[in-house]
């Protein structure tokens, strides 16, 4: 039995591919295929801001799957998990599972920002400033250690100020269009940070037991995994990956 998969990895909210350049070499050197993309708009990607819309995301991201022979793992972070469960409803046949990685994973005709708004404890909120000519919002970098960061080594929060960039409002927004039949049929699993000040424990219990998956697992860090514990992390990626 072939265990070697390819993997699709989608950053989070104001990030963008650099935030999974620890986990990419440790798939591959594993002898699995990595691809970490930029999103529109963020990033490499030079898509005007305002013209970044969910439905121009899902095709990008479709066109990526198109392009790859057979299946794929899916892995979404934080507010972007709403990007894996709009395309597996877009894409099933190309998709064997997904990864929300305290991720958004929410109800067919509910959007991202009904469930932020119930997140009450997160300590990004008032730190975020609104961009309304372009329709988009950023994150105040003086909350960058303490709400995404606290267990990452100081050259992150460095290197955090030059990358992150603005963030379009409108996919937050927009209410998911979901399926039994399609997004419903994909194996779901959820990797949860207790240690969480962004999208905090409370609201990612709340995601995974309206939406059970596969199997949970629990990881003591920040929002960012990826930067703090990549080894434990991809070892979890790799246990879902056997199953």
């Amino acid at each position: 039995m072939n265990n070697k998969k390819t993997f699709v990895l989608i950053h989070g909210s104001w990030h963008s591919a650099w935030n999974w350049h620890k986990v990419v070499p440790i798939l591959e050197n594993k002898g699995h295929t990595v691809y970490a993309i930029d999103l529109p708009g963020m990033g490499r990607d030079k898509t005007p801001i305002q013209e970044v819309l969910m439905k121009n995301t899902i095709e990008k991201l479709s066109a990526l799957l198109d392009t790859v022979d057979g299946k794929v793992i899916l892995v979404g972070h934080s507010k972007n998990g709403i990007m894996l469960s709009q395309l597996a409803e877009e894409r099933p046949e190309k998709i064997e599972k997904l990864i929300y990685l305290a991720a958004y994973l929410i109800p067919n005709g509910k959007t991202q920002a009904e469930y932020s708004a119930m997140d009450t404890e997160g300590l990004l909120k008032p730190y975020v400033t609104r961009h309304p000519e372009s329709n988009s919002h950023s994150l105040q970098p003086k909350i960058y250690r303490e709400g995404l960061y606290h267990d990452c080594d100081e050259y992150i929060v460095s290197l955090a100020k030059l990358l992150l960039s603005q963030e379009p409002v409108e996919s937050g927004i927009t209410p998911l269009q979901l399926t039994e039949g399609r997004f419903g049929s994909i194996r779901r699993f959820y990797i949860e940070c207790t240690e969480d000040r962004a999208v905090t424990p409370f609201i990612q219990r709340k995601m995974y037991t309206e939406i059970p998956c596969e199997k949970v697992y629990s990881m003591q860090t920040s929002h960012s995994p990826f930067f703090s514990r990549p080894e434990e992390l991809c070892e979890i990626f790799c246990e879902i990956a056997a199953i």
